[in-house]
Parts: C-alpha cells; sequence; structure tokens
C-alpha cells in the first residue's frame, strides 16, 4: 500500500484514494500500525500530507488528503504512533496546515481531523496542585466503613494522587480512545437495566424505621398539634405574640462564631437544638406586611415601582442601595478580635484612612493590608458616582419604566422586602467556616436586584470550540510565548498577591466561594482550578470568586480546566453570571449573564483513576469564557449560578419571622439540628391562626393537611434556594390566595439541608465527602445529622397517621431546560421494563401526576413533556424514593429547575434568573391550592378531563425510547461541532451520528425540544 501512495500527482488518483482508505483500515490493527511506525511511516505520511496540502491549491483532491490524515490518526492509535508523530514534528505541521485551511468552509473535515489527531497526541498534562484533595481539611467524628470517603482516608500519605504512577501499556491507552463508545454503549444497555423491576421493591411499604419511643423527641417540632391558642388575643387589634418563649425584649443578639459556648449550645439535646430564641426585633416587627403582597399580573411596572419606592421610605432597613447601605460600608466588621482594621466585604481598610462620603463625589483609598490578600482596588483610588450615595430610586424607575414595554411582568416583587445588608453582616458572624472566613462577598452584601432586561440563551458561534483547542495547541508548539505565573493559590500560604497593574487579582475567601489556584497562561489569559468538595477528591463544577485590576476594551479569557462531566449547558447558550461592584453603587446591584466564545471542551489535563472511579484515561473538561470589562479597577464576581449562601438564608428567614402579622399567621422557626461544623438547620412552620381560639376552629387548625419541602441538598444548585425564597415569600404575603393555602395547610418546610456544604463552596457533598441525597434510606446521626432528623420528622408524622399529603424536594439541573419533575410510579416503572405482563394487573391511584399536571398549565418555566414517574435502582436512596416507598407519601417529588433557561413557553429562548426562579417558588403554591380545590371529599376523584393518564401511559409505553433520568440527563442534540468534541473520537462519528439520531428524534417531544434543535440533530 505505502508503494501505491505518494507525493502529490494528478495521475491514479481514484486508486490513491481506495489505498488510502485501505491503508487507514489495515492500520487500526495494532500489528500494523506497529509495523508503520518502526518502518518510519509516520514522518513519510506527514511529509505527504504536506506535499498535497501545497499542491493542491484549488481543493480538487480534499478526499485524498483526508485519507492521509485518516493513516496517520489510525497510527496515533498507539502510544508509539503517537511519540513518532511528536518526533516527527507533527503537531506544528498539522497545526500551521490546519490554520491555513479555516478560511475555507468545505475543508472543514481536514481541519476538524487534524484537530482529533493533535489532541490526541498532545501530551497528558498534569493538573498543577499538589493534591486532588480539597485545599481545606475538616476531620469527620466517624469514618465509614467503605466507600469513597473510606478510600480517601485509607490512602498513603505518600500517593500522588494527582496523577498515576503507570500508565505506558497500549491497553491502557486504547481505552482512553473508545471511551465515548463505551460510555455510549453503556448508557444504551443500562437506560433499562436501572429500572427497578422488583415489584416488590417498587410497592410502598410503610416502615417506622425507628422505634416510636425514639420518635416521640421529634414531637416538639409540632407544637400546633397540642397548642390550644388560650393565650392568644385572636380578635385584637394589635397584634400580639403566640409564642410565649419569643424573645421580645431587647434587640437581637446573635454570638459570634468564635464563641465556644452558646445560648443553643446548652439547650441541645441529642443532637438537636430548641426552638431559636433570637427572634429579630426592631420596631416595624408588628407591621402588618403589606409590602409582602404581590402585584398581579396585569398590575402596571410603573405604579408597582412607586408602591415599592413608598414601601422603601417606611422601612428604611429594607432597602438595597440607599445613603444607609453605602454608609454601612464603614461599619461592616467580622472580627472578633481588638484588631486595629476592619475588614468588610473582601475589603481591609485602616481606620484611620476611612474617608467621608458626599453626596456629590465620592472616593475611598484602600490599602492592601490584608493577610489573606484578599484587597480590593488595591493600590488605587475609586470614584463612585453621585447617584451612590443618593438612593437607587430615579435612576432604577428609569431604567425600568424605559424597558417596561418589552418586559414580562411576574407575580414576584422586584425589590426583595427581606434583604436587609446590616443583618447580613449578623447573620455572617454566627456562620462557621471551615477556612474560618473573615470576608464578605458584595454581591451577599449589597443584595441583588433583577436585572430589567431580558437575558436570552446565548448562540453559539460556528468554530469557536475548534478556535479555542487550536489556541491550546499553540500552547505546546509556542512554548515560550506563554507565561505560566501563579497569581492565586489556597495551597501556598507564603503565596502573595502581584503587585504589576496589568495582572488580575483574584479571590475567592468568602462564603460559598470556591476558586482553589490561578494561572496567568497570556497576558490576558488565565487558566482557573476548581476546589474539589471537602473529603472529597472530585466535584469540580460550581464557582464564585472575586476578580479586580482590570483595565475596559479587553477581552479576558478564563479557562476552568478541571470540570468533570462529559457535557454542560455551557455548549447550549448559558453564560456565567458576573456582579460588578461599581454597577452596584451606581443603583444596578445584579447578577448579569456574561461571557462570549464560551464553550466546554475535554482538554489535555488527565484525571488519575483514583479521582476517575477506578477508570484511566479519562481527563478533565474546560469552561471557557471571554469577558470585557466595562469599568476599570472594577471589583466584579463570578459565579456559576444565581449565589444564595447560608448566611442569606438566616437574614431571610429572620425578616419574614419580623415583619409577619402574628395575628394572621403562624410563622414558627426552630432549629432541627447542628451540622458537622456546629452550625444550625432551620426548620419552618408556617400555617394559618385560627379563627379564634373556639373548639371548632383549633380542631380545624389541627387538622390541616401536611405539605413537606426541602431545598439545597446540593450546594451548587442555587436555583433551589431562589425558588424556595419564592415559596416562602409566597406563603408569608398577604395575597388571599396565599391567605387560603396557609388555611388549607401547615407547611413544614426545610430550606437548606446542606447548610456545611453551601458556606464551604462545595459543589455536591456534605463535610462527610458524600452526596447527602444519596443518605435517606441509612442515614448517620453523626455524619448526616441533617438528613437523619428530617427523616426523622416525616417518620414521626407517619407514626401519628399525619402523612404529607406532598413532599418536594428542590433541586437543579445542570444539563437540562425548563423546571420539570421526577415522581415515583410502580405502573410507569413496569411499563418501561420487559415485565410488561406483570403490570396489567395492577391497580395505581394516578393522583401522582396531578400536581405537575397543574404546573405545566400555570407555571410558564414549567414542562410537563421532561416530566419523570420512573423509579431507577441507582435513586432508590434519594429522598424522592424513599419518602415514598418507606414513609408512603404517593405524592413525592423531586423538583429539578434549569440552571440555563427554557426551551418552550412564555421564557422560551431566554435564560432563566432569579425573577422566574421565584416565580416558579409561588406558582408551586398556587397549584397547591388548586390540587386543594380539585379534591373531593374522595380526595383523590380527580375530572378526567385533567388526568386522562392511562391513554398517555400507554403511548409513552409505545415509544422506543423511555423517559428515565438516563435520558433526561442528556437533553441537547449533539451540536454541529461534535466531531471534535473528544480528542479520542472514532472513524464511524457519521455513520454513528446517524444511527442515534432516530433516538433523539423520539426523546424530542418529551425534552421540549425546539423545531431547530431537531433540525440540527437531523443534519448533524
Amino acid at each position: 500500500m505505502f508503494k501505491i501512495i505518494g507525493p502529490f500527482s494528478k495521475k491514479n488518483t481514484s486508486l490513491m484514494k481506495v489505498a488510502l482508505d485501505t491503508l487507514a483500515a489495515l492500520l487500526k490493527s495494532k500489528t500494523n500500525a506497529r509495523r508503520a511506525v518502526d518502518r518510519g511511516y509516520v514522518h513519510v505520511l506527514l511529509t505527504i500530507y504536506v506535499d498535497w496540502h501545497r499542491h493542491d491549491s484549488r481543493h480538487r483532491y480534499m478526499l485524498i488528503r483526508k485519507g492521509v490524515l485518516q493513516c496517520i490518526k489510525s497510527v496515533t492509535n498507539i502510544k508509539l504512533g503517537r511519540k513518532a508523530f511528536i518526533d516527527a514534528n507533527g503537531m506544528k505541521i498539522l497545526y500551521n496546515t490546519s490554520q491555513e485551511c479555516l478560511a475555507v468552509r468545505t475543508l472543514d473535515p481536514l481541519v476538524n481531523t487534524s484537530s482529533l489527531i493533535m489532541r490526541k497526541c498532545f501530551p497528558k498534562n498534569r493538573l498543577p496542585l499538589p493534591t486532588i484533595k480539597s485545599a481545606f481539611h475538616f476531620q469527620l467524628p466517624v469514618i465509614p466503613a467503605s466507600g469513597p470517603v473510606a478510600q480517601l482516608y485509607n490512602l498513603p500519605p505518600d500517593v500522588d494522587d494527582v496523577v498515576d504512577e503507570s500508565d505506558d501499556n497500549d491497553d491502557a491507552e486504547t481505552e482512553s480512545e473508545i471511551e465515548n463508545e463505551i460510555e455510549d454503549d453503556k448508557d444504551q444497555h443500562f437506560k433499562n437495566d436501572d429500572i427497578e423491576t422488583d415489584i416488590n421493591k417498587l410497592k410502598p411499604r410503610q416502615e417506622l424505621g425507628r422505634p416510636l419511643e425514639e420518635l416521640k423527641m421529634y414531637e416538639k417540632f409540632f407544637p400546633e398539634l397540642s397548642e390550644n391558642f388560650q393565650e392568644c388575643d385572636l380578635v385584637s387589634e394589635e397584634p400580639k405574640p403566640f409564642v410565649p418563649d419569643a424573645n421580645l425584649g431587647g434587640p437581637i443578639v446573635v454570638p459570634t462564631a468564635g464563641e465556644e459556648v452558646s445560648a443553643e449550645a446548652n439547650l441541645s439535646v441529642k443532637g438537636i437544638s430548641l426552638k431559636e430564641s433570637n427572634s429579630l426585633l426592631t420596631e416595624e416587627c408588628n407591621r402588618r406586611p403589606a409590602f409582602l403582597e404581590l402585584p398581579k399580573k396585569d398590575s402596571i411596572k410603573d405604579s408597582s415601582l412607586l408602591q415599592q419606592n413608598d414601601q422603601r421610605k417606611l422601612l428604611p432597613s429594607c432597602q438595597c442601595l440607599s445613603q444607609e447601605i453605602v454608609k454601612g460600608l464603614d461599619r461592616i466588621s467580622l472580627q472578633n478580635s481588638t484588631k486595629s482594621d476592619q475588614y468588610y466585604a473582601g475589603c481591609v481598610i485602616k481606620k484611620e484612612n476611612k474617608a467621608s462620603l458626599t453626596p456629590l463625589a465620592c472616593s475611598k483609598t484602600c490599602e492592601h493590608v490584608s493577610p489573606c490578600g484578599g484587597s480590593l482596588f488595591e493600590g488605587s483610588s475609586v470614584h463612585l458616582g453621585k447617584l451612590c450615595c443618593t438612593g437607587v430610586d430615579s435612576e432604577e424607575e428609569d431604567s425600568r419604566s424605559s424597558s417596561s414595554g418589552e418586559q414580562v411582568v411576574l407575580e414576584v416583587s422586584d425589590v426583595s422586602p427581606v434583604h436587609d445588608c446590616d443583618l447580613y453582616i449578623e447573620m455572617v458572624k454566627n456562620t462557621k467556616s471551615i477556612p474560618e472566613y473573615s470576608e464578605v462577598a458584595y454581591p451577599d452584601y449589597f443584595g441583588h436586584i433583577p436585572p430589567p432586561f431580558k437575558e436570552p440563551i446565548l448562540e453559539r458561534p460556528y468554530g469557536v470550540q475548534r478556535t479555542k483547542i487550536s489556541q491550546d495547541i499553540e500552547r505546546l508548539i509556542h512554548q515560550n510565548d506563554i507565561i505560566d505565573r501563579v497569581v492565586y493559590d489556597l495551597d501556598n500560604s507564603s503565596w502573595s498577591v502581584p503587585e504589576e497593574a496589568d495582572v488580575l487579582k483574584f479571590n475567592s475567601k468568602f462564603e460559598s466561594g470556591n476558586l482553589r489556584k490561578v494561572i496567568q497562561i497570556r497576558k490576558n489569559e488565565y487558566d482557573l482550578i476548581l476546589n474539589s468538595d471537602i473529603n472529597s477528591n472530585h466535584y469540580h463544577q460550581w464557582f464564585y470568586f472575586e476578580v479586580s485590576g482590570m483595565k475596559t476594551g479587553i477581552g479576558y479569557r478564563f479557562n476552568i480546566i478541571n470540570c468533570e462531566k462529559s457535557n454542560s449547558q455551557f455548549n447550549y447558550g448559558m453564560q456565567p453570571l458576573m456582579y460588578s461592584v461599581q454597577e452596584a453603587l451606581n443603583s444596578r446591584p445584579s447578577w448579569t449573564r456574561v461571557g462570549t466564545d464560551i464553550c466546554y471542551y475535554k482538554n489535555h489535563f488527565s484525571r488519575s483513576s483514583i479521582a476517575a472511579g477506578g477508570q484511566k484515561g479519562k481527563s478533565y473538561y474546560t469552561i471557557t469564557f471571554t469577558v470585557t470589562f466595562q469599568h476599570k479597577d472594577d471589583v466584579c464576581y463570578f459565579a456559576y449560578h444565581y449565589p444564595y449562601t447560608y448566611s442569606t438564608l438566616k437574614m431571610h428567614l429572620q425578616k419574614l419571622e419580623s415583619m409577619h402579622n402574628p395575628q394572621q399567621i403562624y410563622f414558627r422557626q426552630d432549629v432541627l439540628c447542628e451540622t458537622l461544623a456546629g452550625n444550625s438547620c432551620p426548620l419552618v412552620t408556617i400555617t394559618a391562626m385560627p379563627e379564634s381560639n373556639y373548639y371548632d376552629h383549633i380542631c380545624q387548625f389541627r387538622n390541616r393537611p401536611y405539605i413537606f419541602l426541602s431545598a439545597r441538598v446540593h450546594p451548587g444548585e442555587t436555583n433551589a434556594s431562589w425558588v424556595m425564597k419564592g415559596t416562602l415569600e409566597y406563603l408569608m404575603s398577604n395575597n388571599p390566595n396565599a391567605q387560603s393555602l396557609r388555611e388549607s395547610y401547615i407547611f413544614k418546610i426545610i430550606p437548606m439541608l446542606n447548610p456545611d456544604g453551601v458556606i464551604n463552596g462545595n459543589h455536591r457533598c456534605s463535610l462527610s465527602g458524600e452526596d447527602l441525597n444519596r443518605q435517606w434510606q441509612n442515614p448517620n446521626p453523626d455524619l448526616h445529622p441533617t438528613i437523619y432528623h428530617a427523616k426523622g420528622l416525616l417518620q414521626y408524622l407517619a407514626a401519628i397517621k399525619r402523612l404529607p399529603l406532598v413532599y418536594c424536594d428542590y433541586h437543579g439541573h445542570s444539563r437540562k431546560k425548563n423546571v420539570f419533575m421526577y415522581g415515583c410510579s410502580i405502573k410507569e416503572t413496569m411499563w418501561h421494563t420487559n415485565v410488561n405482563a406483570a403490570s396489567c394487573d395492577l391497580m395505581e391511584d394516578p393522583g401522582y401526576r396531578t400536581l405537575p399536571k397543574i404546573l405545566s398549565q400555570t407555571a410558564p418555566a414549567f414542562c410537563m413533556g421532561s416530566c419523570s414517574f420512573v423509579v431507577e435502582k441507582s435513586k432508590e436512596s434519594t429522598a424522592r424514593v424513599v419518602v415514598w416507598r418507606e414513609i408512603g407519601v404517593q405524592r413525592s417529588y423531586t423538583m429539578e429547575s434549569t440552571l440555563c433557561g427554557c426551551d418552550q413557553g412564555k421564557y422560551k429562548g431566554l435564560q432563566i434568573g432569579t425573577r422566574e426562579l421565584e416565580e416558579m417558588g409561588a406558582k408551586f403554591c398556587v397549584g397547591l391550592l388548586r390540587l386543594k380545590r380539585m379534591s373531593s371529599p374522595l380526595e383523590y376523584n380527580l375530572p378526567s378531563s385533567l388526568l386522562d393518564i392511562e391513554n398517555e401511559l400507554i403511548e409513552s409505553s409505545c415509544k422506543v425510547t423511555s423517559p428515565t433520568t438516563y435520558v433526561l440527563d442528556e437533553d441537547e442534540p449533539r451540536f454541529l461541532e461534535e466531531v471534535d468534541y473528544s480528542a479520542e473520537s472514532n472513524d464511524d462519528q457519521d455513520i454513528e451520528l446517524a444511527e442515534n439520531a432516530g433516538d433523539y428524534e423520539a426523546t424530542n417531544q418529551e425534552d421540549g425540544l425546539s423545531d431547530s434543535d431537531s433540525t440540527r440533530i437531523l443534519l448533524s
């Protein structure tokens, strides 16, 4: 074959093409490939390719050129071939030729194949870390007997867990080459294998799991079941407190995190603290919460804003960026010691250097004296606009009214009445973090107002990923151009902040922050490495960090290089979020979607088998985005999604407690338990006060059905907290529907199941290094206290025959659009297996579909087509399945909210924001009210028009692909650039795409894909 092929010639081109195709096929054999390398054919093939490239100026022989590349690609499947390719200067040759081909679109197959070869031959690099374990250490009280955490603790101290010691054999290499094929095959096999087929396991079986005597410890969390309200004057004009032990005598006292003995610690019994007594007390404590009234859909934007502005005049502590807040910058201090320096919002200022603020011009000089390098505005003076001290009313009203014509009016107020900057600082003082943070991020202090403009899902420019990959390859070819300088490092205590004016400064040492290391690659390009979850060596996805020292008019490229998921919504139009302090001081305190040239792709940093669960040859992935800043020397924050810290939650709960009308609303905040780090896990009870203390009214009060809600078991899913915020504010509002809802149900809410994970910037785990949503079957009271006691509450309700009507756990989904639900159904699960005959005899109440169906009709972001009611083996220890199977709650759900945006309904084509998330939380409540109104005395006898379940299920069971979460996880069609998505692509890429197009076509209806998406699938 090598005798037939040769340099450029116009003769015998057909024979040449056939010979190249045959040779490429033969070289797939390792033996043949080794023989070709031994005979020096790699260098020959490169020489032939260059010759054809130079002479084929009219691109008539592209197929021959591609045939030569296919031969090179086959040879480089073995390690010897890759080494020979590097030695023959193949990287530079293919890089230069592919760059020359970029101008001609028809030559894209050559560019893509060249890119695949170069990426495959790119030497695998070590992630520049001393260890992939978290930079923060927390010693567990109990070490699990088995599992990843046990393996982590049992590793010898001298083991290098960043790379594998030996990866030299060809088998290991070929394993990485066909990695994608294997994973695709696995998905096909496991789609149905993971579905639970054992009917005995599927049938809900109520089990207390704990002795009744032990469950009585939870009785104190249900005082509403025994409260007689005799001491409450329920018809008095003046609101009176209904909780006799509430502290109504003085200002709030929040002990600092440094104090060893707190009041709560003295009250704790078996790890469960008694009711929090530190109720917020202000002069507005007894004021009716008129400002929580949610505007109606048809309300005029401007008038609602005027109303909000009036309310903010009445309630100065609720202002977000008023004169008080800017002045408050001088008052923030998180120091418990008597040092003369004051730490605030990531900035350190000497007391004597404080500049006074005037309404005309503001300037602050911040000296860098922070021991942990958290300076803002280092060495420079920041001039703030005159509006920064005069409140936000005028400019905000103008900016909003100017865009009111196209703005969608939602049923959630724009300016949150529950944000109080000073109270936030008080909350932070009592928040215990493992790194012992002493700084506050500006966005958490100022708060967030949704921007008054729409943020569409970003159009992906063609070729952006290929461009980024070629720039990565340039690093190897032009190594002298790479700066390779560490500018931020949590692992190195002696690291110092760079002093050069043109180098960005980074910081993540604040609550929920996550950024471990930053390396400057080129003048305006930085590689960023995320910290793994504490007591874990993976889960890199959540990021939240601060950047300062920027210039305007320059595109800064940020590459987060140690991501692990194989795909991301960053490939489908999602943008990261940025918060500008300058904009906040100019009355625009908003997180906004930013970034261009965004893509997510496999990189050349290798993951050790320790980090990849025993699999060898795995690589990390890169999120890359480019940002041009609006203001020079601004302080900006970047985040994966809208941050919502534990301290923010505590502040919101305090404000809700202080602002509610105790004659109308029964609101109670308890401490369910303490976390591993000693933070309290709040438990909230909300319902309506009884009409009077007469027997009938008290009975009606006590007999209301329970709704049990929880959220934020996964710290990186911050959208779940924003949905929960919408739920809580709606439940506490004066809306007549909200009052009806309170009169219908008693709400038990755990708004944050994983406070420690949230505080310390984890993505998925708690301090135990485990996913808490996989611990519901057998939670350990020492390692998983919040899950243990949350389950205990539900077990107690089951024991006293007061099962919740609905249980819902709020989550976020990283790879799907819209909001949707997972539920549990025996019949639907059986229909998606091969055991169809057995399911014919099953009788099942279809009521589990009612609430999702209602939400699909009332909530614009909700998509019924993405819902699934299949029970998988891999999810058997999640809250949804355990509460359904063990506790016996038929309507047990996980509600998933997108991190990206919507591809259907009113918000189609838009990225999701906090306004839409909070609206979803409110709409969930409206759905519960409709569920109540639809229920007859038989409770589940629902109109057939709403729930024509049987036909729907029969139709769905006939589909080729079952709507399990395996399908749902892969929510997007393959995009046009997938040919260069993986470094280890196979030759049959086009065939594979054609074969799989049918699968994706079958799921279009379920996944809510748009027509353009469907077209894109078929085109690819």
